[in-house]
């Protein structure tokens, strides 16, 4: 059932499918002058050991607020899901953690499409901002509100709003935070949008970066970089894929958690050594000191009681 609009308020469909977008869905069903129509998401996926099917976590929190119809084509695209969209007969289009071509049809509302992006555009446009920004080390990101053309992240910028990195975040937290700043720079942008009362301004190409979804062998960290890159690979694939070294003793070593040191004279790079009691990787430049870790099947455990199980690991050379 569509929901009727009082007089003012803006038409709104809401597209998104990941945790990113919930705190903007719970904001805009506050706003006074949008009603929400609908909301857009992908479908149920396998999830947890016994592979049940899932509601995304915006289709979760839709149902949780009430706010319906709730709509989960497989693909957008296809001429059935884009007539079921249009029919919502929303005049705008808010999307955040989509990760899914938008039809043109979709861009062309009354108001077009606003779409809620985890960076700086055009810095780190695409399906990773967030580890990008841990990856790269910047000293800054944010979130920016572009409105949505048929290129991936190039539409001009509504609105941006720029947060200091401290260089200790982690993906999740950094997430939850930009979630948060996100949501409230969408709620005092809508208004303005919908009574042209904003410009948008096109993105500088030249200082245009690219992302790419992240792949499970990113994980790996390689002893031939940095100690600092290792670290802050470690923090940027936090959940997913996650870090690991593979070890000839004890099969693969999840890394959850590390910091940089000091090389020692005697280090060989790729190799376990010993630091203060507990564990460190042997880099090129500088060790990757070992924090929280997990063996494969294990429960998750402090570098130094790994050490206490396994002093064998002190000279490993990792793969």
């Amino acid at each position: 059932m569509i929901a009727p609009a009082r007089s003012g308020r803006t038409r709104t469909v809401f597209v998104g499918s990941g945790a990113f977008g919930v705190e903007a869905l719970q904001r805009l069903a506050e706003l006074a002058d949008v009603v929400l129509v609908g909301v857009v998401t992908a479908p149920p996926r396998p999830a947890g050991r016994r592979q049940e099917l899932m509601p995304s976590a915006i289709a979760q929190e839709a149902r949780a607020l009430g706010v319906g119809p709730v709509l989960a084509p497989e693909r957008l695209r296809d001429p059935g899901a884009i007539v079921d969209v249009l029919a919502l007969g929303a005049d705008l289009a808010v999307l955040a953690d989509y990760g899914r071509i938008v039809p043109e049809p979709l861009l062309d509302l009354r108001h077009g499409a606003l779409n809620l992006h985890p960076s700086l555009l055009p810095r780190h446009r695409g399906a990773s901002p967030i580890p990008a920004a841990i990856l790269a080390g910047d000293s800054e990101t944010g979130v920016t509100i572009i409105r949505m053309d048929a290129g991936i992240d190039t539409g001009p910028i509504v609105a941006a709003e720029r947060v200091a990195l401290n260089g200790h975040e982690t993906a999740p937290e950094l997430a939850s935070r930009l979630a948060i700043i996100g949501a409230e720079l969408l709620v005092r942008t809508v208004g303005p949008w919908v009574r042209a009362e904003t410009e948008a301004v096109p993105q500088d190409e030249s200082a245009a970066t690219m992302t790419r979804p992240l792949r499970r062998e990113d994980g790996r960290l390689d002893p031939d970089r940095p100690a600092v890159e290792l670290e802050r690979a470690v923090r940027a694939y936090l959940p997913w894929p996650g870090t690991y070294l593979e070890t000839g003793l004890m099969g693969r070593l999840i890394v959850r958690s590390a910091s940089v040191g000091p090389s020692a004279s005697s280090d060989v790079p790729g190799r376990l050594v010993a630091e203060g009691d507990g564990l460190a990787l042997a880099t090129g430049e500088g060790r990757l000191r070992l924090g929280q870790v997990q063996l494969e099947g294990r429960r998750a455990m402090d570098a130094a009681t790994l050490r206490r199980g396994a002093p064998g690991l002190v000279g490993t050379a990792v793969a």
